[in-house]
């Protein structure tokens, strides 16, 4: 056994022992398809695709100094650090660059990473690339409509997708559904 699959073993402990029982293939393809029913009427969201286009003049006047390096720079929050961590609220994430919706309450698991973790996406919402920072690669994130980065994608989630969508809090606004505890 090398390095590498010792680290994942150790870091897959702690979401098997974590993970709320996650959807089987079904419940994954009914959470994607039905993610409007957690949306909030009137939200201050957006559902247009189409790509944004901003100078880094105007997104350093419409965001804070963390959320533009994180979602201009690529950089990345502590781990442990957003209250996102700990939000179990029905309702919805969106980018907190444009407005996008990603993803959904019921999308959302606790990973034991430090940081928001999803096991699936609305679809059609971020682009990927290959990312070599830490030498090996990982799979980055982008939103598809400003181009925000959000994080990187694993396949060391919980079942039936295997995924951990592992996104910076400070790239996301949660907007809970009223009416709901």
């Amino acid at each position: 056994m090398d390095r590498r699959d010792i680290l994942k073993a150790l870091l897959a402990a702690p979401l098997v022992a974590r993970a709320a029982p996650p959807p089987d293939a079904a419940g994954v393809q009914a959470l994607q398809r039905d993610w409007k029913t957690l949306l909030a009427q009137g939200a201050d969201v957006t559902l247009d695709t189409a790509p944004l286009q901003r100078s880094n003049e105007e997104w350093k006047k419409i965001l804070t100094p963390q959320q533009y390096n994180v979602l201009r720079e690529e950089g990345t929050e502590r781990p442990g650090s957003s209250p996102l961590n700990g939000e179990k609220r029905p309702g919805v994430f969106a980018c907190a660059g444009c407005r996008l919706v990603l993803f959904t309450s019921a999308m959302k698991y606790d990973s034991g990473t430090g940081w928001p973790s999803f096991f699936t996406l609305i679809p059609g919402v971020f682009g990927t690339k290959k990312d070599f920072m830490l030498i090996y690669p990982r799979t980055e994130y982008h939103c598809i409509r400003c181009g925000g980065h959000h994080g990187h994608l694993f396949d060391d989630g919980p079942k039936p997708t295997g995924l951990r969508y592992c996104n910076n809090g400070v790239a996301l606004r949660f907007i809970p559904k009223p009416g709901t505890a």
